[in-house]
């Protein structure tokens, strides 16, 4: 049987235990955007063509300019972040790998599943052939300096990074063993879209593309990813929205007893005592949060629609 890793979601685990059925539970144990981006008219040849190169390269284009990508960059497309994520262990012959956490668990067990040996705290990155960071931190939301990342090949996961885009570290894939992860589901709010971009130098990025085979993007996500990445007065609004958001969400906890540990304007971190009694009370209320292996005192929250704040006061 293969081990499921911790994540968040999981809300039919949920429903099992407390009861009620989906659409009456909120599901705050991801950071996904509550407030998701409004989805265009999809061409019928969306659904039933194989996808072009045309609508590929409009979503490359777009994606190169929504994040100011190095004309010396590539950029590959794929069917979500946790895809490429995968595929990063065979990029390069790295037999040692540094991974910055506690962080998102799935850069581990990607480098496990490929026979490497993976460090953490306690060993210096420039020691291994490769390093992970992930930037802004899941569940912290550190933020990365570029003198941070030294080791010869560099993954660098943005995947929460669109609500923070002066801080990208983008800049850095004109540099040779060096990715940028992206994806698409969270700041946009479509995880079920499955999209998520790799940037790089062109030789790398070739690996991946050869990894991934043709078609890798369907074709809906093609037309849907473009329109999105397009869209910035859409972006704008979303980051004020969702910086007031987490303003009323932090002090909310606060006033409950919780302590703020940082995290993005699309989820927050707190120290709450005990988090499995929380968690535990909050889904008595039919409201779902995350917890962690690691820690008995962090609970992790996403943002709540603008419609359910009265019920997560009310269960608070």
């Amino acid at each position: 049987m293969v081990n499921k890793r911790d994540h968040g979601g999981g809300l039919d685990a949920a429903i099992l235990s407390y009861g009620g059925q989906r659409s009456t539970w909120i599901d705050l144990s991801t950071g996904i955007n509550p407030v998701p981006y409004g989805i265009p008219e999809i061409a019928a040849d969306g659904w039933t063509a194989l996808p072009d190169r045309a609508a590929a390269d409009a979503l490359i284009e777009a994606a190169r300019q929504f994040w100011h990508v190095p004309h010396s960059a590539s950029i590959i497309a794929a069917p979500g972040a946790s895809c490429l994520i995968a595929n990063m262990p065979y990029l390069s012959a790295a037999k040692t790998v540094h991974i910055h956490g506690p962080t998102y668990n799935e850069h581990a067990a990607a480098f496990v599943a490929a026979g490497q040996t993976v460090s953490q705290d306690g060993t210096r990155a420039e020691t291994c052939d490769a390093q992970v960071v992930v930037h802004p931190n899941n569940p912290d939301g550190k933020l990365w300096d570029a003198g941070d990342i030294t080791a010869p090949f560099k993954i660098i996961d943005e995947s929460f990074c669109d609500v923070c885009p002066d801080a990208s570290l983008v800049r850095r894939t004109t540099e040779p063993y060096t990715i940028v992860l992206k994806s698409f589901g969270k700041f946009w709010g479509l995880a079920g879209l499955r999209l998520g971009f790799a940037i790089g130098q062109p030789d790398l990025i070739a690996t991946l593309s050869d990894r991934l085979g043709p078609w890798p993007v369907s074709g809906p996500a093609l037309q849907i990813g473009t329109a999105a990445l397009r869209d910035e007065n859409w972006a704008a609004r979303t980051r004020t929205r969702l910086g007031q958001d987490t303003e009323r969400l932090d002090a909310l906890m606060q006033a409950k007893g919780a302590k703020p540990l940082g995290g993005t304007t699309l989820f927050r971190l707190y120290d709450v005592g005990d988090a499995h009694a929380y968690q535990d009370k909050l889904a008595q209320a039919h409201i779902w949060s995350r917890i962690f292996p690691y820690s008995d005192r962090w609970l992790r929250l996403g943002l709540p629609h603008p419609t359910q704040w009265d019920r997560l006061e009310a269960a608070l």
